[in-house]
């Protein structure tokens, strides 16, 4: 797997979620007792209708279904159907302001108009139908379909747009997933750095450490073509999503049961029991390894196959890619401080550029890293490059696409890298993980100032832009400060 794992991982180093529309919310209730409610997303434009903030003293209408016509003309409906109805119709080609108007002139009081696409913002220009009051919104034809099966013929629906939650809790086990996977990947490089040493002074086990050497070291070349790369493969991913998303499902169910074997390999190993051994070929193995890899390959056999299933698969796929991070972290050295401010100011660059500049590139004004993220051009399937944490506070965003709290592993792994160099440092100096402590609260302390920003703006954020800053400045003031800089930037002489 080496470094080709890491590559569509770095890929993506976006932290959602994303607003990118006026989000609200389609509360239907069917006509049992007690009557089952549902609520549903919905896409509207705040310019043209302003929605209330909760259920109370809301207006229900009941639910004409007429999504066999587009309604761009009032000759598709017999007379009288829609008086002080809530109606819903298919997208069509006619604008939905003209829409709007025929539904209005029709005695309509609330418009749907259904889309088998992924929602996109509602535009046009109002100014030419200042006439048009009733309230106007998007919905996906699923939910239409799904009301229908759910909760009968008879359907009473409302809408109103709650306004999003400052904080979501789920933020918080973010964090703490983030921070003890990459304080725990540092760590584990730097017991993998002890070893190498001890191997070093012993002639008798050098040649047995290095047989078992799994570890990739980045020159500053290397680290130069890896990120040209990431740039290709994203581009690659914005126009041949729908191929290539399966391409990166193969390789995170092979990487991550590869990675997952590796971790728990790595703590069996130092339980003393069940060592038994069988002998085939000449070569011994133990039979608890030999469970463990076929464990591994289920898990990551049961996420492929119940990968879209929301209730519970979220948390085999942070099991896996944390196992990944994990991995990847110990086993992709950078050999000094020279390597990461490379790596990590160039993916910097690279996100900085992805999210940002794109949009004025491209045809329809998106930002290539969030197209990618969402899936282009409405695709169901989703890269599996998250964490992925379900969001705890009731919102219209939990509803639209956004069900869950998003980290990209890139912005685990790619800062891991440093805080992995910084433990392999205080390792060969002996310096009492000073580097390590330091650059781990310094990535802490970015995560925290990433979700600040994250609350004020309201929009997804470059995780990078603030993790690469504070824990490549946190780093050189340290070495700074024990006057190590250049031992520190060109790396530690042991080498083999």
């Amino acid at each position: 797997m080496g470094a080709a794992g890491l590559l569509w991982a770095a890929l993506w180093a976006l932290l959602l979620p994303l607003v990118a529309a006026d989000e609200g919310i389609l509360h239907a209730s069917g006509s049992g007792v007690p009557p089952v409610t549902k609520d549903y997303c919905i896409i509207y434009n705040s310019n043209w209708v302003s929605l209330p903030k909760t259920l109370d003293n809301a207006t229900y209408r009941t639910l004409e279904n007429l999504t066999s016509t587009v309604l761009c003309s009032s000759a598709e409906v017999p007379s009288g159907l829609m008086k002080d109805k809530a109606v819903v119709v298919m997208r069509g080609n006619c604008t939905f302001l003209e829409k709007a108007r025929i539904a209005q002139s029709l005695g309509a009081k609330m418009l749907l108009i259904a889309s088998k696409s992924r929602l996109s913002a509602i535009s046009d220009n109002k100014t030419d139908f200042e006439d048009v009051t009733l309230p106007i919104a998007l919905i996906r034809y699923n939910d239409i379909v799904d009301m229908q099966l759910v909760l009968g013929n008879e359907v009473n629906v409302t809408l109103y747009s709650p306004p999003l939650p400052e904080f979501d809790y789920s933020m918080v086990v973010i964090f703490v997933i983030a921070v003890f996977t990459v304080a725990l990947g540092g760590y584990w490089s730097g017991v993998a750095e002890l070893e190498n040493l001890k191997a070093v002074a012993s002639p008798g086990e050098r040649e047995t450490r290095w047989k078992k050497e799994e570890n990739v070291t980045f020159t500053p070349v290397t680290v130069i073509l890896f990120v040209v790369i990431c740039c290709v493969m994203l581009v690659l991913l914005y126009f041949f999503y729908k191929w290539l998303v399966y391409v990166i499902i193969s390789v995170f169910c092979l990487a991550s049961a590869t990675s997952l074997y590796n971790c728990l390999a790595a703590l069996i190993g130092q339980i003393p029991f069940g060592q038994c051994r069988i002998t085939c070929s000449n070569k011994t193995i133990e039979v608890r390894l030999i469970f463990l890899a076929i464990f591994c390959i289920a898990a990551a056999v049961i996420w492929a196959v119940f990968r879209n299933e929301d209730r519970w698969a979220w948390i085999l796929q942070d099991i896996l890619g944390v196992a990944f991070c994990l991995n990847f972290i110990k086993t992709l050295k950078m050999p000094n401080f020279k390597s990461c401010v490379i790596l990590l100011g160039l993916l910097l660059l690279y996100d900085v550029f992805f999210v940002f500049i794109t949009p004025f590139i491209t045809k329809n004004g998106a930002s290539i890293m969030v197209e990618v993220a969402a899936g282009p051009f409405g695709n169901s399937e989703k890269l599996p490059v998250v964490i992925r944490v379900p969001r705890l506070e009731h919102s219209a965003s939990t509803l639209c696409d956004l069900p869950f709290s998003l980290l990209g592993f890139g912005d685990i792994i790619v800062p891991g890298l440093l805080v992995a160099y910084c433990r392999r440092f205080d390792v060969q100096t002996r310096s009492s993980s000073v580097y390590y402590i330091s650059c781990t609260i310094a990535y802490a302390v970015g995560m925290v100032l990433t979700f600040i920003v994250l609350a004020l703006m309201k929009m997804g954020q470059p995780a990078l832009l603030y993790l690469v800053p504070c824990t490549l400045i946190t780093s050189s003031l340290v070495a700074w400060r024990r006057k190590e800089m250049k031992k520190f930037w060109k790396g530690s002489n042991y080498q083999v």
